[in-house]
Formats: structure tokens, C-alpha cells, sequence
């Protein structure tokens, strides 16, 4: 199936590593340009050359902070000059911490606020005027399954990840009529750094080892087993193409099955 992603400009957040770099790596298979982003100028540089060997694609790498405003605009702005133009949006951020509310201080609080939320409005009010002028353009929000089953321990991302989901639902309907799309990602439990991070959290908290942790998640899905990230960004480059132009204020799961809800 072609998607009709060839030509396409994409901005991919958070993708040095992980569902991110996952994303962008679908994106420029189906012959999408990309600028990936993430702090590490560094990092971005490898993974900028390995994609675009991998598929003869225009990739830049552009480094910035997304809880920064000013970032947020300098990163558009340098995606916008390698591109010509941003056809597709994908926002994503590290997760939260962990632990229960108790565990979070205010300052917390504010800087997950800011780099899972602020962050996400940021990007879309600097790309979303050149998208309805153009009456085309996809916007992608990587999120989680905590946002439709709150997941114990993770209070941050259950509260602020369905903030991303409220803000992507309204606006989705707000530019429907200019031919612009917004919907959501939720992976499941999926073999990243992130999973690292909370597995190795739940490890020093009850003493069962990495292994354990992972093995009792994986027991939680139907199928039995984790998820690999190029599966999401198998689901992530069919919601940015043409052939989901039908397909907008959707939060869609790949979680293996583990959401129990029927919507």
C-alpha cells in the first residue's frame, strides 16, 4: 500500500530513541523528509545518519528544549527551512516520573505539566496556521494507555497525558474542515528506554528483579508479550498519511490488548 507520504515534510519530537525515533524511521521509509529533534545534539547526529542511509531521504536533526517556548519556536522555525514546509507533526516526550502523588513536589508537578502539555500546545500553534492555509496536515500525539486506564504509580502521566488527549480531541474538531487530522498514539507497555526506567522504578520498590517486573506485564496483555516500538510506528505512518484522511480526534491503542475498556 503507498500512503502517499512521499514529498511529505515531517517533524518528529522525541526521536533520538525509543517510540520517537521508531516514528520517524516509518515516516521516512514511506518516503517522508524529516527533521528529528531531541536535547542531544549529539545523539540526533548519529541517528539522523543512520536513518537517512537506511532510506535516501532528506533528515535533519535539530536539538531543542520543548519545555521552552523559545524552543519550541527556533525548532519550527530550522524544521520549516529544512523542509519548506511541516505536512506532519509528531509530539513526544520522556514520561514523567514515577511514584505515588505524595512523592511529587510542586516543581514536579510544573515541569511535567510543561514538557507533556505546554510542550504539545507550543508545537501545534506554531505549525497549525501553515497546515489549514494549505488545507492539509497531520498532527500526532504520542501519549499512553494511562489515559484511558490509569496505570498505579504513574499519577503524573495519568493526569497529564489526558490533558494532551482532551486538547488533541477539541481542537481536532476545530480544524477538520481544513482538511487537518489530529489524533493520538497510545502504546502499550513497549520495549524502550522508558520501560527500562519504569521497570528498574518498580524493581527497587518491591524487590522483584527487571525480569520479574517485565515478565508480570507481559502477563497483563492478551498476547502475552511486550510490544516492539517499529510496531507503533507502523500505526503512527498510517495515521499520518492520506489513506487516514478520514481519521481525526481518535486516541488509537497499540497495547496488545491490555486497555479493558470498549472505547
Amino acid at each position: 500500500m503507498d500512503l502517499g507520504l512521499k514529498g511529505r515534510g515531517a517533524l518528529v519530537c522525541g526521536s533520538s530513541q525509543g517510540l520517537g525515533r521508531a516514528i520517524a524511521e516509518a515516516l521516512a521509509a514511506e518516503g517522508a523528509d524529516v527533521v528529528i529533534n531531541s536535547r542531544s545534539a549529539e545523539t540526533l547526529a548519529g541517528v539522523r545518519d543512520e536513518i537517512a542511509e537506511a532510506t535516501g531521504v532528506k533528515v535533519a536533526a535539530v536539538a531543542a528544549d520543548l519545555t521552552e517556548p523559545a524552543e519550541v519556536e527556533r525548532l519550527v522555525d530550522e524544521a520549516r527551512s529544512a523542509l519548506g514546509k511541516i505536512d506532519i507533526l509528531v509530539t513526544n516526550t520522556g514520561g514523567p516520573p514515577s511514584g505515588p502523588f505524595e512523592d511529587h513536589s510542586p516543581e514536579t508537578w510544573r515541569h511535567a505539566i510543561a514538557n507533556n502539555l505546554e510542550s504539545v500546545v507550543n508545537l501545534v500553534r506554531a505549525v497549525l496556521p501553515e497546515m489549514r492555509q494549505r488545507r492539509w496536515g497531520r498532527i500526532l500525539n504520542v501519549t499512553s494507555i494511562t489515559v484511558k486506564q490509569p496505570v498505579e504509580g504513574l499519577i503524573l502521566s495519568n493526569s497529564v497525558r489526558a490533558g494532551v488527549t482532551g486538547f488533541a480531541k477539541t481542537i481536532s474538531n476545530e480544524v477538520a474542515p481544513f482538511g487537518v487530522t489530529v489524533n493520538c498514539v497510545i502504546p502499550g507497555y513497549t520495549r524502550t528506554e522508558r520501560l527500562v526506567d519504569l521497570a528498574s522504578a518498580n524493581s527497587a520498590r518491591t524487590g522483584a528483579s527487571i525480569e520479574e517486573v517485565y515478565a508480570g506485564w507481559a502477563r497483563e496483555v492478551p498476547m502475552g508479550r511486550l510490544g516492539e516500538p517499529e510496531e507503533l510506528g507502523a500505526l503512527a505512518a498510517f495515521l499520518c498519511s492520506e489513506k487516514a484522511s478520514y481519521v481525526t480526534g481518535q486516541s488509537v491503542a497499540a497495547d496488545g490488548g491490555w486497555i479493558k475498556a470498549l472505547f
